[in-house]
């Protein structure tokens, strides 16, 4: 394939997503058109590596972590976690903002989504936060951007995403996550604590008793079990990945039912309602994107990008600086999972011939492209955000300017200290 072939190609690509055609339809549409006019491959072959690439039992795991995060949203599972978060640091100066950002930390350990991470947090806190006099356009900024942790902290759908479109063990990914998750949350807490002092946002009470504590973690236990029961069972090999996903639905519906007796029949028949919607267009997409990638794989377009960036510098650090900007602005305009589905066979070659961890990568990919869900236009945190605080897009996009320099400074950190990804990695499964 020339060239110009290329670069028809993804213009093509480019010019049905303006267009607004659905992911999956504009990859599946350039891949025919180039297919039809270059090669003397049958189209058929769409349809075939579209269906042996579902095919695949990890790929079960994102339908069901999706459910048990809604399932754990409308279930109770938010609101006992924030009032442990609270009891925790809603003591010190901004404290309710640190709250914010812990409770979507707790929440991400369920969840794996982000923006269901904003949407189950944001719904309590932000009105809190306005309650307790902070800006209501600030705490809609913070927890737009610590939702953005909902994709780091395992389990992560798009870890999950990334795993089997790159052929690399999803647990490994997950045990990555850990560390760098764990820096973003504390990175915004930092923030969030400089800012509060600066503007004399009060703490919520004073230094509670570890009674006080102790009943907060009591009543939250079923839900901080979910991380560990998910978490414990992958790494002690007691089960996948993907029936993890399914040990979790049965654990939260269990809970939310007989625990904290917040589920109800029609509560669950909307969390299968939405999740089938969502698998739908993602497990689309990633059927006809299997098929793109395996496309440039024959064409040995992954091997042309590998030459071209080559010529830019051999030095892995200038490589991935290039990625990391190329990616970032990937990342305001199309979203994680699908940026994920079409570069990471792009950019997985560059990877491998530089020496560099695929797994480490998947972290600082996901990292790099998780930052457009709180950058302008794509941005759907925001968008979230937005609808629950009634805050104008244009007002939180200038608000989340200070937190998204921060989540930059640790993607630079994770980027060039892998061991902050790899160590548990190799700890766990040397």
């Amino acid at each position: 394939m020339s060239s110009v072939d290329v670069t028809i190609l993804f213009l093509l690509l480019l010019a049905c997503l303006v267009l607004g055609v659905p992911i999956g339809v504009s990859i599946g549409v350039a891949t025919a058109v180039i297919m039809y006019f270059t090669s003397s491959i049958p189209l058929v072959i769409i349809a075939q590596r579209s269906f042996t690439a579902l095919n695949s039992f990890p790929l079960l795991a994102i339908p069901l972590f999706i459910l048990a995060g809604v399932l754990m949203g409308v279930g109770g599972v938010s609101k006992r976690l924030i009032d442990l978060a609270d009891s925790i640091v809603g003591f010190v100066t901004g404290g309710l903002a640190m709250v914010t950002v812990l409770a979507c930390m707790f929440f991400s350990a369920i969840s794996g989504s982000s923006t269901a991470t904003v949407s189950a947090i944001g719904s309590f806190m932000i009105p809190e936060m306005e309650k307790r006099k902070y800006d209501r356009a600030f705490a809609t900024a913070l927890t737009a951007a610590a939702g953005c942790i909902g994709v780091i902290i395992p389990p992560s759908i798009s870890f999950v995403v990334y795993g089997i479109v790159a052929q690399v063990s999803i647990g490994k990914l997950f045990v990555a996550g850990v560390i760098p998750g764990i820096i973003m949350g504390l990175s915004l807490m930092i923030i969030s604590y400089f800012v509060s002092k600066k503007r004399g946002y009060v703490r919520s009470f004073e230094k509670p008793s570890f009674k006080q504590v102790w009943i907060s973690f009591r009543r939250a236990f079923w839900a901080l079990l979910v991380p560990v029961i998910i978490l414990g069972g992958i790494y002690g090999g007691i089960f996948t990945p993907t029936e993890a996903g399914g040990i979790s639905v049965v654990y939260s519906i269990v809970i939310g039912l007989f625990i904290y007796r917040e589920l109800t029949w029609k509560s669950i028949y909307e969390a299968f309602r939405d999740t089938a919607k969502i698998t739908g267009a993602v497990i689309f997409m990633i059927g006809l994107s299997m098929t793109f990638a395996r496309y440039l794989t024959i064409e040995r377009i992954p091997v042309q990008i590998v030459n071209v960036l080559l010529g830019v510098s051999s030095n892995p650090l200038v490589i991935l600086l290039v990625i990391n900007l190329f990616l970032l602005v990937i990342g305001c305009f199309i979203d994680n999972f699908s940026s994920t589905i079409i570069l990471t066979p792009i950019l997985l070659p560059v990877i491998k011939r530089m020496g560099i961890d695929p797994v480490h990568f998947g972290v600082i990919m996901t990292i790099a492209l998780t930052l457009g869900f709180i950058t302008p236009p794509y941005g759907p945190n925001l968008f979230v955000a937005s609808a629950i605080s009634n805050v104008r897009m244009e007002v939180i996009s200038r608000k989340v300017i200070p937190f998204f320099v921060v989540l930059v400074m640790v993607l630079i950190l994770v980027t060039y200290a892998p061991s902050l990804s790899t160590c548990l990695v190799d700890l766990l499964f040397r």
